[in-house]
């Protein structure tokens, strides 16, 4: 593995160290820093270029004079901004338009110039790192991996957590025009063709597809609009084949002015939308396939993720990153796990997937504490509804933004937006999550030992609290509401030992 180390960093010695990577891709060149756990590192900065290096590749097989200054003007930017802002570790990857192009070493040069030594990945390598980067978000993917970018498209079989096989076609985006423009008859047979060489055919029965690339995330946001879906995020959002088929009919009659329009949608994205979406339609035809689901994490997040140690790749990404944002926004570090086992008992029976999602809200329950008090609960749904999550879908996020909802104040009623996304059964459970979350926080006034010295159980009958010798004084009125609220929530009676 290529990397670049700068200067050691001037940065609090207690700090996490950021790291970086710039991604040459054929239809845009991006820098993204990151710092954070090493599991999943939060994004300190984000910006690409659409330098569209694979224009025109079908014509000529060459990086037209445009899109090489485009992209030198790009990597200048990015490796000053990668100096100025202290990375310690910078990885700089380009792939298919740079691979295939008979001009990519003149890029590579004027890199190399720059500082930057370049990782010219294979097909190959692109695959498995897409691959990585889809189970690194979505640890239980058991499906195919479609990462469509300007050059090429990846194919990658995911399943227990391992990548599988995997196989690159010259189907990127910015070469679907050209082989479209002979009739949607030919475009099919063509790329059927490809996949049936492959072994592909089929290989995708009864499994999701999972989508990765900017042109798919973009089909998603535009079906996110057209249906008027209330939770504006794109990881793990799911398109069924008739989605892809009304997508399809959207595109062929809507100006591009309208779509332009759409806040969410890029504008740079715009012209490639009907050929990625035909693909799309195609793909999921000749692998067999159930359904799509979008990843937010892809290459990028691949090469990162695929860095780390066994031990690591193994912890929840969910888990991990709530309890960072805990750490930042709370005022005690281990509060949030030790608030998790103190309940755990009242919540026995759940299954781990949902056992994990109340940890996620315990780990998270102070974040609305530095918030104007009117408004912590507010703050506390935003943070679970929109959070740079991911191991997580919109039901998931639902049950997060009640519990939540409730532990900081909220009440029993849920949010607006919540309703939609998760039944009236499930965020009861989730209500009941928040008012031992609450009763928890303020029994304990936040503080490790007094959840440490104390229980609270469900003996069937009522709500049972029992405080260490000497720790009375901590049962006050403001707690004993608290315990009445929780008991009647699960049609208990209150009970009180010690």
């Amino acid at each position: 593995m290529a990397t670049l180390l700068f200067r050691k960093p001037k940065v609090d010695p207690i700090a996490e160290p950021r790291t970086a990577i710039i991604d040459i891709g054929s239809n845009s060149i991006r820098l993204v820093v990151y710092q954070g756990p090493a599991r999943l590192p939060a994004i300190l900065f984000n910006e690409k270029v659409m330098a569209g290096l694979g224009r025109g590749f079908a014509e000529t097989g060459a990086i037209d004079a445009e899109a090489l200054r485009v992209a030198r003007i790009a990597l200048a930017r990015f490796a000053a901004l990668a100096r100025e802002m202290e990375v310690a570790r910078l990885r700089t990857v380009a792939t298919a338009a740079v691979r295939d192009a008979t001009n990519g070493d003149v890029l590579l040069a004027d890199a190399r110039a720059m500082g930057l030594e370049v990782e010219l990945l294979s097909g190959e390598q692109e695959a498995l790192g897409a691959g990585l980067g889809v189970l690194s978000a979505i640890p239980h993917a058991d499906g195919i991996v479609g990462d469509l970018g300007g050059g090429s498209l990846e194919l990658v079989r995911v399943c227990g957590g391992e990548v599988h096989e995997r196989a690159s076609f010259p189907l990127g985006v910015l070469r679907l025009g050209a082989l479209r423009s002979k009739g949607l008859r030919s475009f099919d047979r063509r790329v059927g063709s490809m996949i049936e060489q492959s072994g592909w055919t089929g290989k995708g029965t009864g499994l999701p597809l999972y989508l990765v690339g900017g042109s798919w995330r973009a089909l998603a946001r535009l079906d996110m609009h057209v249906t008027g879906y209330p939770l504006p995020v794109l990881h793990q959002y799911e398109m069924a084949p008739a989605a892809i088929i009304r997508n399809g009919r959207t595109l062929s009659h809507i100006a591009k002015g309208k779509l332009r329009a759409i806040p969410t949608l890029s504008s740079a994205r715009v012209p490639t939308l009907g050929d990625a979406n035909a693909l799309l339609g195609v793909l999921l035809r000749h692998l067999g396939a159930r359904t799509t689901i979008v990843s937010a994490f892809g290459l990028r997040e691949g090469l990162l993720f695929g860095a780390l140690s066994p031990e690591e790749r193994a912890l929840d990404p969910l888990i991990v990153a709530a309890r960072d944002e805990g750490r930042r926004l709370g005022r005690f570090a281990e509060h949030g796990d030790l608030l998790d086992g103190w309940i755990a008992p009242l919540f026995a029976g759940e299954p781990p997937q949902i056992a994990r999602l109340r940890h996620a809200a315990c780990l998270l329950a102070d974040v609305g504490w530095r918030a104007n008090p009117e408004f912590r609960a507010e703050r506390g749904v935003e943070i679970a509804l929109h959070g740079n999550w991911v191991a997580i879908d919109a039901h998931g996020r639902a049950l997060l933004a009640q519990a939540l909802f409730t532990s900081l104040g909220g009440g029993t009623d849920a949010s607006p937006l919540i309703p939609a996304l998760a039944t009236p059964t499930e965020l009861k459970r989730a209500t009941a999550w928040g008012l031992a979350m609450r009763l928890g926080q303020r029994m304990s006034g936040g503080l490790a030992g007094p959840l440490q010295r104390s229980r609270i159980d469900d003996d069937g009958a009522a709500v049972a609290l029992t405080l260490a010798p000497g720790d009375g004084a901590l049962y006050s009125e403001a707690v004993e509401r608290r315990h009445k609220a929780l008991a009647n929530a699960l049609g208990r009676q209150v009970a009180l030992r010690g």
